[in-house]
Order: C-alpha cells, then sequence, then structure tokens
C-alpha cells in the first residue's frame, strides 16, 4: 500500500488539475465528509449508515454505466473510493499516480460472452437468371467487398451504441487485427471501406499483401474518410475521383470514384464507386442529393471510359424498404409521395422492431406528426432534386443489387433478397450497406450474411470474431459478352 500522506497527495493534485477550484484532500479518518459535500447528492443510490462508512457507500461501477448524467473525473474519484485506495504491489520506486483518463464505461475485466458460430457461406448465382450473359472466363473475374469498418472515434464518441459489448472488442488495436483478418481471409480483388480514420494503420498491413491504396478524408472537422485498395498484380489504376459533397451544400460526406484497366485483358475496364452517404435519419433530402450526385458523376465518368461497367459500394444509410433503395433500383423518385422525414426507413430498424415487433401509428399523435415532417419546402426539394421546379429526382444508371441478384437462405435474405442485416448495435438492427453494379457485369457469387438469430446472440457487434458494427459485403463479378465478343466468337465457329 502506498503510504496515506503519499495517496492522499495523489488524489489532492488530481483534484487540482481537474476541477480548477481549491484543494481536497481525502483522509481516510475524519476528513470523508469533505468529499462527500463535494459531490452532487443524486450520485447517491443508497442510504448511509453512517458517515464511517460513506465511502462504501459511493455508487458501484455499474451505476456508473448506466447513469444519464455521467462525469468523468467524478465518476473516477467514486471508482476509487469504490476500490479502495491505489495498491503497489512492487517496490515504492515503481509507484506510478493513478490515471483517471481511462474510460469508464464498458469495464469487463475480460470478456466472458461465448460468440457463437459465425460461419458465412458463398452463394453461388443460378446461371438461369443469366442465361443471355453467360460470364466469360475465369480470369475475367473480380472480387469487390464493401465494408463500413466503424471508426476508432466513432466507437468511443458514441459508446451508448455498444452497451453490450466488452470494451476489449471496442479497442484498435483488437479491431485492427480482426478486420485485417477478415479483409486477407475474403481474398477480394478490390476493397471498398467506409468510417476509415487510421489509413496508414491499414495501408501498412495490407500492402504487404500485395494491396494499393487511395484515401478521402472527410470535410469539416471528421477526421474519418472512405479507403480504397486493390490488388496491384491484378488491375492498374487508370483514373480516380474524389467527391466532396460540402463543395455542393451536401453536408461533409465524401465519395471516391476509380476506373482500373484489367492487367491481364486489356480490355476490360471497371469503374468503382465507393461512398458513406450521410447517416441523419430525418435529412432524407441530403441522402438523395448525396446519392443523385454520385450517380450523375458515376455515369459521366463512365462514359468518359467507353461505357465502363459500374459498381458502387458503400454504406448508404437506407433499408431495402425505403424510397432511397426504390430511387437506386427504379432510377427515378416522385419526392412528394414519401415523407422527407423517412426517406432512408432507419426508423424503422431498431433492434426491436427489425424483429417483427412495431409500433402502433395509427394515433391521431402519430398521423399528425408524420403529417408534418412529410410536407417539403422549397429548399429540400432543390437539394434533393437539384431544381426546385422538379418534383421527380432522376438517375441514368440502370443498377441492381448484388445480394437480390443472388438469392440466400431465407433466415439471411428479406422478401427482395436483400440481406436481413448488415448493421447491428444497440439502437439498430437492419441493413444499409448495399454493392450496385451496372449492365456489362453480373454477380456469379456472394458472400452471405449471419441469421438474425445468430447475431441476436452475440448481441451487439462488435465482437470477437467482427471488427465492426457492420458486415463485410463481398461478391464476385464476371464480365458479361459485348457485342464484339458475340462476333468474335462467331467468326471463330464458322471459320
Amino acid at each position: 500500500m502506498l503510504p496515506r500522506e503519499d495517496t492522499n497527495q495523489l488524489w489532492r493534485s488530481e483534484f487540482t488539475s481537474s476541477t480548477q477550484t481549491r484543494s481536497y484532500s481525502v483522509n481516510h479518518n475524519n476528513q470523508r465528509r469533505r468529499l462527500l459535500l463535494f459531490l452532487p447528492t443524486y450520485l447517491f443510490q443508497v442510504p448511509l449508515q453512517s458517515m464511517g462508512c460513506c465511502l462504501r457507500a459511493a455508487p458501484s461501477s455499474s451505476f456508473l454505466l448506466n447513469h444519464p448524467r455521467p462525469n468523468p473525473i467524478i465518476n473516477s474519484i467514486l471508482l476509487c473510493c469504490v476500490n479502495g485506495p491505489p495498491d503497489s504491489t512492487s517496490s515504492s520506486s515503481s509507484s506510478t499516480p493513478p490515471s483517471y483518463s481511462q474510460k469508464w464505461y464498458n469495464r469487463q475485466k475480460s470478456p466472458l460472452i461465448t460468440v457463437p458460430d459465425i460461419d458465412r457461406q458463398w452463394v453461388t448465382a443460378d446461371p438461369n437468371n443469366n442465361s443471355n450473359t453467360t460470364p466469360l472466363l475465369s480470369e475475367e473475374r473480380f472480387t469487390v467487398v464493401s465494408y463500413n469498418i466503424l471508426a476508432d472515434r466513432n466507437a468511443f464518441k458514441h459508446w451508448d451504441l455498444y452497451r453490450n459489448v466488452p470494451s476489449i472488442f471496442l479497442r484498435w488495436h483488437h479491431r485492427k487485427r480482426v478486420i485485417c483478418e477478415e479483409l486477407i481471409g475474403l481474398n477480394p480483388d478490390i476493397i471498398c471501406l467506409q468510417e476509415v480514420d487510421k489509413y496508414f494503420d491499414l495501408l501498412t498491413i495490407l500492402e504487404k499483401a500485395g494491396y494499393l491504396g487511395s484515401y478521402k478524408r472527410r470535410t469539416g472537422d471528421y477526421v474519418d474518410g472512405c479507403a480504397m485498395f486493390w490488388k496491384a498484380d491484378k488491375f492498374q489504376l487508370l483514373e480516380g475521383e474524389s467527391i466532396e459533397f460540402r463543395q455542393y451544400g451536401l453536408r461533409d460526406n465524401v465519395a471516391q470514384l476509380s476506373v482500373f484497366e484489367m492487367r491481364k485483358a486489356k480490355s476490360r475496364r471497371i469503374l468503382i464507386g465507393n461512398v458513406h452517404v450521410l447517416y441523419n435519419p430525418r435529412r432524407g433530402d441530403v441522402k438523395l442529393g448525396q446519392i443523385r450526385f454520385l450517380l450523375s458523376k458515376a455515369y459521366i465518368l463512365s462514359k468518359k471510359w467507353e461505357n465502363a461497367p459500374v459498381v458502387l459500394a458503400g454504406d448508404y444509410n437506407s433499408t431495402p424498404q425505403s424510397a432511397i433503395y426504390s430511387f437506386f433500383s427504379s432510377s427515378e423518385l416522385n419526392i412528394l409521395l414519401h415523407d422527407r422525414g423517412n426517406l432512408s426507413g432507419q426508423k424503422d430498424c431498431r433492434p426491436t422492431q427489425s424483429l417483427g415487433v412495431r409500433q402502433e401509428k395509427g394515433s391521431l399523435f402519430v398521423l399528425m406528426d408524420r403529417f408534418l415532417h412529410s410536407s417539403w419546402t422549397s429548399e429540400e426539394i432543390k437539394i434533393a432534386t437539384g431544381d426546385t421546379g422538379s418534383r421527380v429526382v432522376r438517375h441514368p444508371l440502370k443498377l441492381y443489387s448484388s445480394y437480390a441478384m443472388v438469392k440466400g437462405s431465407t433466415g439471411t435474405r428479406g422478401p427482395n433478397g436483400e440481406p436481413l442485416a448488415t448493421s447491428y448495435h444497440s439502437k439498430f438492427l437492419g441493413t444499409v450497406d448495399y454493392l450496385w453494379f451496372s449492365d456489362g457485369i453480373v454477380p456469379t457469387k456472394v458472400m452471405d450474411t449471419l441469421p438474425i438469430n445468430v447475431l441476436k446472440k452475440i448481441g451487439g457487434l462488435p465482437c470477437q470474431k467482427i471488427g465492426s458494427d457492420h458486415l463485410p459485403l463481398v461478391s464476385e463479378f464476371a464480365f458479361t459478352p459485348s457485342i464484339e465478343d458475340e462476333n468474335r466468337t462467331s467468326n471463330i465457329l464458322t471459320s
């Protein structure tokens, strides 16, 4: 044990530097009342039998985890009160002051949660669905991964989303290892990542696995962004473009567009897009504006490179039942037919609702609220459509979802073929990630997602075997025969 004078001195200095107030000392005999008078009374949830046991009556660490008004300084002091003064089992020369800067939530000493088997299977496309577009040789196939890896800063800034996650699974040194093991194990040709704030950590590892990379950080005060990696021995980068939506009045999100050429088949080019769309569930107008602009830029770049097929990866923060999803698949959307406050469908995907438990929506107050939030202002119409006089937003690409085209099991897929869940935390369980593609390529197989019951057993992501609160989407694509290919084949057969 440290001498009592040393302990008091350490605590006194911590109080003085942290609170900028007069020094409060903690004496283990008759000066405990000073500490109690300093602390707010709402922190104490158990009656004090006597002032002699006041420190033992301080709230437990489990109470601190759930308290609605956390104060890191006070909580650090209380945790010391619960656990007693600092110990020193080594010599006095190695004694160091206690640190109160450590995170005080999710304080599990060791992860005791048993993670169920996480077995994701490849699902192969039905050849009958692509009878008119038979894939070419295997060397003209390529695999794309889309993965929101959860920015390190966001993992702790929004800690309330991960109450069920042991702190060790949130730490970057653990998640980095798991994420890189996932990616290298999948062995994709192109990797599209969102929420990347440790780009060079990933680049250092992936370069050794044969990848090159590019990165675009979000604008403003944000530290994360989008990153794209590709196999250097399979693809050559022809052109790269970054989009800052802030330049067009569409918030601080960013996107990447890159044109690649296959090294073994010089005539095969592909345009890959990577985006993380605005999260805010109520700003469907901004989401729609970002997507509209991205698709327009992708179309122009594809035309520039002789109609190169397009793959658009990303976290679109929109569900398969949403109006925004319909905009992707049908190429147009009449915005006045939809609630501007729920274009993304995110409000319907809380964990309890995702399992079939829906809130009642027939009350007068709920209907009035929906009506008030469904009206569009001229400014919101301009943001969504690009024109205050337009009510219909359109895009020039004909897009399909790779997972919807390759049917999976009933335990992992919803009514329209999309995964039931690609993201899971305490406030959301649903699908927001997609791999969209255009004509010129077809998906030959996808890596199926996890069933809902398995995710519920895990209790929340990230976990021991998954490094993010999202699941990586993986799809293999093959080029379809072009007119030149068909003519060449016909000439060979007739000669």
